[in-house]
Order: structure tokens, then sequence, then C-alpha cells
């Protein structure tokens, strides 16, 4: 028995991770001087069975909550909710609300650091539940700084994902900021 179940998880191995090409570069922003206060994905193209966003990023107010993202330009703060964990090397803290369109797309920094981050979007077609955010973000600020884990974004609305808007809190998403979306397969 033993062996024909070490057979069995060689053969499955190859499944559990995603091959070459999995990934699909949608489109790419870099954020020009003066800075903008929103970057825009429209016309998500459909045939991916997720997105991801990625992005090397810096507001100018280094607030906080330095900036969120909308779906389908959706305002109603009623379909956004979230919990988050982050860790600074020397406490961690979490939070969680509902009604809260943050995302928490962009951890809090100084004008001077840039942060990155990873953002999935799943399911992102699928018109029949609602849609699931996760993020993982952070900086490094000369030894200090913070990583921040979104495994709870949730959009409740079960329309296909369109477009995606990325706003800063305030101020504005800084030169050099630049944003990538990819689909995957």
């Amino acid at each position: 028995m033993q062996n024909n179940v070490g057979i069995y998880a060689s053969q499955i191995s190859g499944h559990l991770w995603a091959p070459a090409g999995a990934y699909d570069a949608l489109a790419t922003v870099t954020v020009p001087s003066g800075g903008v206060a929103s970057v825009t994905f429209a016309g998500i193209p459909t045939g991916y069975k997720h997105l991801q966003l990625r992005y090397f990023a810096q507001t100018s107010n280094g607030s906080a909550v330095a900036g969120f993202i909308r779906l389908n330009g959706n305002t109603t703060i009623g379909d956004y909710s979230l919990h988050l964990l982050d860790g600074n090397g020397s406490s961690a803290s979490a939070y969680g609300a509902a009604d809260d369109y943050s995302q928490s797309i962009l951890p809090p920094s100084s004008s001077s650091t840039f942060s990155a981050t990873i953002v999935d979007i799943l399911d992102y077609t699928n018109t029949n539940k609602y849609k699931t955010i996760r993020s993982l973000s952070g900086y490094d600020a000369n030894g200090s700084g913070v990583v921040r884990y979104s495994s709870g974004g949730f959009y409740a609305n079960t329309n296909a994902i369109t477009e995606i808007n990325i706003i800063a809190a305030a101020g504005n998403l800084t030169q050099y900021s630049q944003f990538a979306l990819y689909g995957v397969k």
C-alpha cells in the first residue's frame, strides 16, 4: 500500500503548482511626473480564472490607510469588507470591518518609501458568487517597516469584474509607482 501511495502522490505533484505561462500580462501603468489620484484598469477581458495586481507604489500622504480599490466603479461602502494582519518586527495588530472599502491595498508608509503589493481577485467572472480579495504587501524603511496580509477582502456583488480602480486615500500615487494586471489561467 505504501508504494501505491508514493506512486499516486508523484503522479499528482505536478498539478499542485502553476505551470509556465499560467499568468498573462494584461496591462501595465507607470505613474508620470506629478503623480495621479488613481489608476484604472478598464475593459478587463474574460477567459481567466482569477486576476492578480502587482505593484510597487507610494502615496504622497503617508497616512495609515494609503490607498484602496474600487471594483466596477462601485462606491457602495456596504459592498466591501476586510480583515487584515500587520506586523512591524516588534508588534502585531489586526483589523476587521464590514462596510470598509479600503481593502488595505497600500500599507501605511512615508512619502519617501515605496511598498510592494500583490492583490488576488478570485473568480472575477463568476456571476454566481461574491468576490474574494486577498493581498500581501509591505515596505522597509531602514530596519523599520510593515508587512500586511489581508486575507478577507470581500466584495458583496455577483457582477463580473470589468474595471479596477486603485485610488490614493489622500494626496496622489507618486511618480514611478508601477502597476501591472495579470490574468491567471
